[in-house]
């Protein structure tokens, strides 16, 4: 391959070329009143943590709205916002909520508080207010039309779209008239849903952007079945007629799982997105760019090989890989979106062509510590192997917390980490952030996790399994007087 050679496949990466230091955090994870954390004064608070530690990057998952396991890699939209990130207490102070529900806040109290706020905005918005509104219904068009219609179906059918009535399961023009004029009042409060997130979120990034913090977002390879995408695009998807996938997404046996993960989103046709010129992704990560300065592309090896599960099968086992034409696609993004800043998911089974394809696309990959210490020198992820176009974790929202992960080693493993690391009289897991802050890799991220020093119990995400994740939340009380100005030093010690 001499694609290294060709400017279509050499992404600008200014943001990603000099030393930085950051957090990831989901947004939801952070304290607030409701359920979930939301685009509220902690939110502000957090940035302004991040600027007195020294840190220059927030990290966070998915922000799409997100379905009854509230996992942020299945949303019913690439392009929506999750309203439940919706900040009650900003809606007070723009005069569209008379006063805040009473602490805990359920998501059913929420959703009324936005659909009072939405009654509130149509009634007395000012002009000013009402040609933003406008403004963002117009740019938006393109998915919130699709989107808001599929919301109100969906609470109208109970059901997901493949088995909706037949005439709205398959977009019959007339049905789709008639569903538009019966649910007008519903899709209009999705669309202020939309508003109303879009406008806090685009403040925040303004206050980060602003005090030195990019935004780091994360962009799932793959689309919920069982979203507005696929519903209103099928064509590009692998499905039977009725609308159920023929085969399904996953991966093969690994680390986390003895049967792999069958996630069961569909594939795309990749021929079809071939002849539209990649469009669909071109929009999706366009729209991205605009709410996030870095974007990590979610299983980045499914751009050179997926692993393909027949739909009727259990578990992952029984799928093979099927090749991708990730070439192609990212030298059709780099021509259409030329200043896009990717990070490439680069874990799991790494073939030779996966990592050409990487290099081949100047992307960062990632190296994450808790994998290091097992396999002897050759292992990629220790740290004397790093190079700068990397990115290094001490751990990943679908690791233990590295607390949590240590102390779970046996005697024998854990010996070996503390050799390795110098025996440090600092306690864990300090002498692993050292570790990632000092990697020659031009981007160190650290859960907050780790941070605060947490055990396993305030893991985010374990793979495979469906409960009990996703829902960790953090206080400020966890937060030490001491712990700005230690990360600061460290930051600083390592130049970053």
């Amino acid at each position: 391959m001499n694609e290294a050679a060709d400017p279509q496949l050499q992404p600008v990466h200014s943001l990603l070329k000099r030393r930085r230091a950051g957090v990831l955090l989901h947004v939801t994870s952070l304290p607030g009143p409701a359920t979930v954390g939301d685009l509220g004064s902690n939110a502000y608070r957090f940035v302004d943590f991040l600027v007195a530690s020294g840190m220059t990057v927030w990290q966070i998952l998915p922000i799409g709205p997100t379905m009854h396991d509230n996992s942020p890699y299945q949303s019913s939209s690439v392009y929506a916002g999750n309203p439940r990130l919706i900040s009650l207490e900003m809606l007070l102070e723009r005069g569209w909520l008379d006063e805040m529900p009473e602490a805990p806040i359920s998501d059913e109290e929420k959703t009324n508080a936005i659909h009072n706020a939405g009654k509130r905005f149509h009634e007395s918005a000012s002009d000013e207010e009402r040609h933003d509104y406008q403004r963002f219904i117009a740019e938006q068009k393109h998915w919130l039309e699709d989107y808001a219609l599929f919301q109100a179906l969906k609470q109208e059918e109970s059901a997901c779209w493949w088995d909706w009535h037949v005439t709205l399961r398959d977009r019959k023009p007339q049905a789709l008239a008639m569903a538009r004029a019966r649910l007008k009042s519903v899709i209009q409060t999705v669309c202020f849903e939309q508003y109303l997130f879009y406008t806090q979120w685009m403040c925040l990034k303004q206050y980060a952007n602003e005090r030195g913090i990019l935004l780091f977002g994360d962009v799932p390879i793959f689309v919920a079945h069982d979203s507005a995408e696929v519903w209103a695009h099928r064509e590009i998807f692998d499905l039977l007629e009725d609308g159920h996938p023929r085969v399904v997404a996953g991966v093969p046996p690994d680390y986390f799982s003895e049967t792999g993960q069958r996630w069961g989103n569909p594939l795309y046709c990749w021929d079809k997105l071939s002849e539209d010129n990649f469009s669909f992704w071109v929009n999706r990560l366009k729209a991205q760019s605009t709410l996030f300065d870095l974007l990590r592309i979610d299983h980045f090896r499914g751009f050179e090989a997926y692993w393909e599960i027949p739909a009727e099968e259990e578990t992952a086992v029984n799928g093979h890989w099927v090749e991708a034409p990730g070439e192609e696609l990212f030298r059709v993004l780099y021509r259409e979106l030329p200043e896009l800043e990717l990070v490439a998911e680069d874990l799991g089974v790494i073939t030779p062509e996966v990592e050409a394809l990487r290099k081949a696309c100047d992307l960062p990959g990632m190296k994450i510590l808790q994998f290091a210490f097992s396999g002897g020198a050759d292992n990629p992820y220790l740290p004397f192997h790093h190079t700068k176009d990397a990115v290094v974790y001490t751990g990943t929202h679908d690791n233990d917390t590295t607390l949590g992960w240590y102390t779970g080693l046996d005697d024998q493993s854990r010996e070996f980490v503390d050799d390795y690391l110098g025996k440090p009289r600092e306690i864990m897991p300090w002498p692993m952030i050292r570790s990632a802050l000092a990697s020659r890799a031009n981007l160190a991220i650290i859960p907050l996790q780790d941070i605060l020093g947490l055990d396993g119990s305030h893991r985010m995400n374990t793979p495979g399994t469906t409960e009990g994740n996703w829902d960790w939340r953090f206080d400020w009380d966890m937060v030490k007087p001491e712990t700005e100005s230690r990360l600061m030093h460290r930051v600083k010690m390592y130049g970053r």
